[in-house]
């Protein structure tokens, strides 16, 4: 098969939450620790990092994975879901996994398999382990996919365990209330392996506490650590997020927006559990020039060192158009409230959304003062634009409605003046249509 033939057969041929969601979702850990017997065990090859949280777990992947790298050590990056290429997923140093090494892997392993009819994530996941233990990495750092205790990558017993926050997303599988959605990003939580809480809430704070005392693990809620405590994050003429800590470290990340400063407080919380664990000896410490120095090129250059894509990325200027990939009641807390905030004549809003996310939660807070464009996603879960242009009028949004991302993005800008901006999300699979004819 060609890599793209692969591509098509593992998004197509077999159970794909991105693609059907629910009926894609496969529960349980069985299928994938056949596949990790098949291939030798390659986890237990490498060290890990696991990061789950209902948002900000990806830039707080690629914000780890960027400093390790500049640290010198060989990093693997296993994130999902992609935005232009399924290569994009599984990553040694910033570097896509080759297209070869994908058809062969299917190629070599699809009789296996098959009959145990693995799920597109079971096999993706087993495919990156496997890179990586071909690749010889340091240390990888691994995205949950959905959830945490029953997710397909919890067979990795880490170094650190991450969970970035909790809100509602995915209640139909994951639990209706904040608590259950807890327990559930809660079970990547590991016999002895610390674990960094980025938000604490008073519904999740015991029920972390009762879970880590139970496997034994050392937990740090990252809004506790007042010795790493950021004192100052404002954004620039640069473009870039300038931090200052309380112990005195001071440097600049080019990830901006208004939810960045917390996923960077989960980030160094990280950084001083990972350095008191012997694997990063400068990054975090008191006023050490050192760490400020490599924190700083990391986080400038983070896009570029691990490949990182919509999270508030500029496209272009005059109108300037913005892409995030925010896709849940929790996400839209902070966008919403950006937007609301930015300088412009005209506030324009390329708008699709998945039919399983909690539309009108999402709706109810979206900003008042722009012009939508409804639109879908070519994805099969794609809410449609009709109907989406039917709710948002009960908001009282004005809106227009348009089938194709393309065109919903074209209708945006015509007419639009240079002191305007054109803002493209809701979902990821928006973004990937936006981005794949642009980059």
């Amino acid at each position: 098969m060609t890599y793209e033939e692969t591509t098509h057969y593992l998004f197509n041929q077999t159970a794909n939450f991105e693609q059907q969601g629910a009926a894609g979702y496969k529960e349980g850990l069985d299928t994938m620790l056949a596949l990790d017997e098949h291939l030798g065990h390659p986890h237990q090859h490498f060290r890990s990092i696991h990061v789950a949280g209902t948002n900000g777990k990806g830039s707080v992947c690629h914000l780890i994975a960027a400093t390790l790298q500049i640290c010198g050590y060989k990093v693997g990056l296993y994130t999902s879901p992609h935005i232009i290429d399924f290569s994009e997923r599984i990553r040694v140093n910033g570097i896509p996994i080759p297209e070869d090494y994908v058809t062969e892997f299917v190629e070599q392993h699809r009789a296996f398999f098959e009959p145990l009819k693995p799920s597109f994530f079971e096999i993706t996941t087993a495919m990156a382990f496997k890179y990586f233990e071909d690749m010889d990495v340091d240390i990888a750092v691994v995205e949950v996919g959905l959830g945490g205790r029953l997710d397909s990558t919890n067979i990795i017993t880490p170094i650190l365990s991450v969970i970035t926050n909790i809100s509602l997303d995915h209640t139909r599988l994951l639990g209706s209330s904040i608590e259950q959605i807890a327990v559930e990003k809660a079970g990547i939580i590991k016999e002895g392996v610390s674990v960094v809480i980025g938000e604490s809430m008073p519904e999740t704070r015991p029920l972390f506490e009762a879970i880590a005392m139970e496997h034994h693990a050392k937990i740090v809620f990252a809004d506790d650590e007042e010795n790493q405590k950021i004192v100052e994050a404002n954004t620039q003429k640069d473009g870039m997020i300038h931090y200052r800590l309380k112990n005195r470290i001071e440097f600049r990340c080019e990830l901006t927006g208004e939810f960045q400063p917390k996923n960077m407080n989960t980030t160094l919380c990280a950084f001083s559990q990972l350095a008191e664990a012997g694997y990063l000896s400068n990054v975090g410490r008191d006023g050490n020039e050192k760490a400020g120095q490599e924190m700083d090129n990391a986080f400038q250059n983070v896009k570029k060192i691990t490949g990182l894509l919509a999270r508030w990325q500029k496209v272009r200027e005059n109108p300037t158009v913005i892409c995030d990939m925010g896709h849940n009641p929790g996400a839209w807390d902070y966008l919403s409230h950006q937007l609301e905030n930015i300088e412009c004549h005209e506030l324009r809003i390329v708008f699709g959304i998945a039919e399983d996310k909690d539309v009108y939660a999402i709706l109810e807070k979206l900003p008042k003062n722009a012009t939508y464009f409804f639109t879908k996603s070519t994805n099969h879960r794609a809410l449609s634009e009709m109907s989406l242009k039917v709710f948002g009028e009960q908001f009282g949004l004005n809106s227009q409605s348009f089938p194709t991302v393309e065109e919903a993005y074209q209708a945006a800008l015509q007419g639009a003046s240079s002191d305007d901006v054109i803002f493209v999300g809701g979902s990821a699979y928006v973004v990937s249509d936006f981005l794949k004819t642009r980059i």
